[in-house]
Formats: structure tokens, C-alpha cells, sequence
């Protein structure tokens, strides 16, 4: 089997370790194009299962259709990386990964169907992996929330990995599901982007496409290369900081104003108390 070193990049080397020791059990993995974190997480995952008999795995995108083009062609890429293609049998019809050693299974499924996504059985062992590619693609945290309910059962040690862009927008559910995960003592946060990356894995053109639009748009640059939140998501303004006013602020609002937007159709009905300091 060749050396990770050549297969993983620099930026995920203590991850790696991480998912060793069993260091935590969720793990939010954003970062901008080319930063190669769903590579590592195929790769993690294949590594995983060869290595516990009683591990099997589940890869979720948001549409079933996406899968087959996408990330089932990354885990089929992961295992011809490593070197154990003769060891792996990929079905595409249902589309899984089967280890042929002990029968464990990597499964691919869509959202778009949550009963097929509940009714999980495996010939042995349980569900330790579970992969959300294109996390920010599913409709919000409630939605993952009730997949890991139904997932989350038959053995110890699961891990969760989230991959996605973070969205341009400060207020998307998977910011702001990510910045509330950061405080959990079982879960890791962490930004890639291909600055980290070899040069030679992305190629010349990559680089070359990449710094041209850092010259171009260095909004769009940040956000697409870097995965910054630029807070350009169909904001009206894009310079807000949210933060908690104090008593000490408050104690010195001499005016407020108050409104009332009702709002058309489907819109909401927005009712908003406001201080402004000019």
C-alpha cells in the first residue's frame, strides 16, 4: 500500500491522527475548491473498514441522482489510490462498495428518499461511517438531525464526517449549524484550501484559473478558493456583524423605533424593535 504522506494533503495530517484515536466523533470539514477534503475523508473511510471487520459505511449527497458522477467515483478513485482495487467490488446497481474480504459494504444513498435511508441492514456489523457530501446541498440541520437518529445505533465509535463550500451567505443553516458544532467537545471544525495542497495534485491549470480570479474578484476568490463566508448570499447589506448587545449598550438607547413588515403571499411576518446610533 503506498505511503498516506503521498495520498493525503498536509492540512489533514493531524485529522488523520484524530480519526486514529478516535478523537471525536463529528467532523465539519469545509474548504474551498481543490482543497481536497473529500478525497481524505474516501480514503479515511476505506482505510477504516479494512481495518474493523464490524464497519460499514453510508454516503449521503442531498440528490440520489448527483451520486454515481460524484462521490461514488471519489471512493472508487480512493481505492485504486491505495492500491487494494483486487481486494473491492463496486455495484452499480444498488450502487455500493463491497469489501470482499468479510462482505462490509460502503452504500450511497439520496436523501431525496428517507425511507430507504432508515431501513439500513448490514450482513455484519453496524454503521461506524457516515459521509454528507455537499452537506450544505440538504435542507437544514433538522433533516440531518433525523438521518443520525436513524443511523446512529448497533455499535460504538461512529464517525460523522460533513464535507461542503461553506455558502456565501453568514445566515446559511450550515454556518451557523458548523459555528454551534465548534463548541461540542466530540466534534472538530476544520478549514481547508488548496494553498495546502501539492501542486501537482491540482495541475497548472487549476493554479492558473484560481489566481486570475483572485486579481479579477477577490470577493468571489475568497469565497469559492479560500471558503470564506463573504456575505454576498442574497443579503441586502453584506457588512452586518452579529453579536449580543449588552446591558451597558442598552442603557444608553434613547430612541427606539419600531416596525412592523406583514409580509406578501409566503412571506413572513416581521416585527423588528430598533435602536440606531447615528
Amino acid at each position: 500500500m503506498p505511503s498516506l504522506v503521498s495520498m493525503i494533503a498536509p492540512s489533514f495530517y493531524s485529522i488523520h491522527n484524530d480519526i486514529k484515536r478516535q478523537k471525536y466523533s463529528n467532523y465539519w470539514l469545509k474548504g474551498g475548491r481543490g482543497s481536497t477534503k473529500s478525497s481524505f475523508v474516501s480514503i479515511e473511510i476505506i482505510l477504516g473498514i479494512m481495518k474493523d471487520s464490524q464497519a460499514n459505511a453510508l454516503v449521503l449527497r442531498k440528490v440520489a441522482s448527483t451520486l454515481r458522477d460524484s462521490v461514488f467515483d471519489q471512493y472508487i478513485w480512493a481505492i485504486d489510490k491505495l492500491g487494494v482495487s483486487n481486494w473491492w467490488h463496486a455495484s452499480y446497481s444498488p450502487l455500493e462498495l463491497t469489501y470482499l474480504k468479510t462482505g462490509q459494504k460502503i452504500r450511497f444513498k439520496g436523501a431525496d428518499s428517507p425511507r430507504k435511508i432508515k431501513s439500513q441492514k448490514f450482513r455484519t456489523g453496524y454503521i461506524k461511517f457516515k459521509h454528507f457530501e455537499e452537506c450544505d446541498e440538504f435542507k437544514g440541520s433538522s433533516e440531518i438531525r433525523s438521518i443520525n437518529q436513524s443511523l446512529n445505533r448497533g455499535g460504538s465509535n461512529i464517525m460523522t464526517f460533513y464535507t461542503y463550500n461553506p455558502p456565501a451567505s453568514l445566515n446559511n443553516w450550515v454556518n451557523q449549524e458548523s459555528s454551534h458544532a465548534a463548541l461540542r467537545e466530540d466534534t472538530l471544525v476544520h478549514s481547508s484550501t488548496y494553498l495546502t495542497v501539492p501542486k501537482e495534485w491540482l495541475g497548472k491549470e487549476f493554479i492558473l484559473d484560481a489566481e486570475q480570479l483572485k486579481k479579477d474578484n477577490a470577493t468571489a476568490y475568497d469565497h469559492e478558493y479560500m471558503g470564506k463566508i463573504t456575505g454576498t448570499g442574497a443579503e441586502v447589506f453584506n457588512n452586518i456583524t452579529l453579536r449580543k448587545i449588552t446591558d451597558e449598550e442598552i442603557s444608553h438607547f434613547d430612541t427606539i423605533y419600531r416596525g412592523l413588515d406583514f409580509g406578501f403571499a409566503s412571506d413572513p411576518l416581521a416585527y423588528m424593535t430598533v435602536y440606531y446610533n447615528s
